[in-house]
């Protein structure tokens, strides 16, 4: 018996090389990551331009508008996105992994047909709003209402740490139906200009200082019985299988923010020349240039693994959380060194370098923090095969 060759392709294939090469254009040309920062201001140009180049549809079927690109595709964008503006990104990630993913998997055909035509061509943006106040990490112990009256449900509370919050039309909120901590808990489709639905605080942020986070409050919101998700009290479940989608976006920012964060230590080091035109950067720096730089080809792999898995109707829990541990870390390890081998030049804000080390801090933090990751992954491995 003469076996096969068993070969494992991790080239792009050539429809997702010109695709990233179409958004890395795109990027290059924005040129307002640091007028974003410094101003507080949302890239709102930005983000419709991605829109009329077709990047908030990737998630999206062809049938409702979007391109069907799939997770791959997206984990490509993202990173490209995310290595010159990471407000941006997330924005852009947000949008299609936790609000159009979520739709496309959980709606009915008539809510996507309600609601896809918007979202697909940047009229609205989409947020998707779980954390409360006393549900950060603990999910399930949320406390936000929604009591079922006729024909419409009433929704009262509050949703923290929301990004886009300000700038979104449509919003995945989820909510107590009932009083079972986990089967309690539905999803509903809340629009932005419902009576009783406000944006709240708008958090001052250490980085994504163009992303704004808010505050969503509802107040005796009248929400249509056609706006419940798929059914009572599979909110949670929602949740989870999203989250495992808004992971990868994360871990693709991530590496698109550890990739800037290298070249600006590979360019400082390629000058450190003498006389004769021979390198002078030292030992351990080109140590640290190595080690990062193989990192981050390692975690991009692991990344486009699990979104191949996502994309094959695959469950990727654990590999997605393993995605978004690594390459998070990565990307603070690798903003932390670009501050440190650039010296003054990396913290004067004559370069990204100290923009990146604050963009950097939050891909630790949300989609689930670094702890979270390591539980998921943990559980993953000892749960009965």
């Amino acid at each position: 018996m003469t076996s096969q060759p068993q070969v494992t392709d991790f080239q792009l294939s050539p429809t997702l090389q010109e695709f990233r090469d179409f958004v890395r254009d795109y990027a290059q040309k924005l040129g307002g990551a640091a007028r974003y920062d410094a101003e507080v201001k949302f890239p709102g140009d930005a983000v419709q331009a991605a829109a009329k180049l077709g990047l908030l549809r990737t998630t999206v079927a062809k049938e409702y508008g979007g391109s069907a690109m799939g997770n791959l595709a997206s984990c490509v964008m993202l990173e490209e996105i995310n290595a010159v503006c990471a407000s941006t990104g997330v924005t852009i990630s947000v949008h299609n992994s936790l609000v159009n993913s979520l739709l496309g998997k959980w709606c009915t055909d008539a809510q996507k047909r309600r609601w896809f035509p918007k979202l697909v061509t940047g009229e609205w943006l989409g947020a998707y709003c779980l954390s409360e106040a006393f549900s950060g990490s603990d999910a399930a112990a949320l406390r936000c209402e929604a009591k079922k009256n006729g024909d419409h449900y009433v929704m009262n509370g509050a949703k923290l740490w929301i990004t886009t919050g300000s700038e979104a039309k449509l919003f995945v909120i989820f909510a107590r139906t009932g009083p079972d901590r986990v089967k309690g808990i539905s999803a509903f489709v809340v629009e932005r200009d419902w009576p009783g639905v406000s944006v709240g605080k708008k958090e001052r942020k250490l980085g994504l200082r163009g992303s704004p986070t808010t505050e969503i409050v509802c107040e005796n919101v009248k929400v249509p019985a056609d706006c419940l998700i798929d059914k009572e009290g599979t909110g949670f479940t929602i949740a989870l299988d999203t989250l495992d989608g808004g992971r990868l976006g994360i871990a693709s920012q991530s590496l698109g923010i550890a990739r800037a964060a290298i070249e600006l230590i590979r360019t400082h080091l390629a000058g450190q020349l003498d006389a004769k035109g021979r390198s002078t950067a030292t030992q351990p720096e080109q140590w640290t240039l190595a080690d990062l730089a193989a990192e981050l080809d390692a975690y991009r792999f692991l990344t486009w693994r699990a979104a191949l898995l996502r994309d094959q109707g695959v469950r990727c829990s654990t590999e997605a959380a393993m995605a978004k541990l690594c390459a998070s870390r990565l990307a603070n390890r690798a903003a932390r060194a670009a501050v440190s081998v650039l010296g003054q030049a990396g913290v004067d804000g004559s370069n990204a370098a100290e923009r990146i080390l604050r963009d950097a801090r939050i891909t630790e933090i949300y989609e689930g923090a670094t702890d979270i990751q390591r539980l998921v992954i943990a559980r993953g491995l000892m749960a009965p095969a």
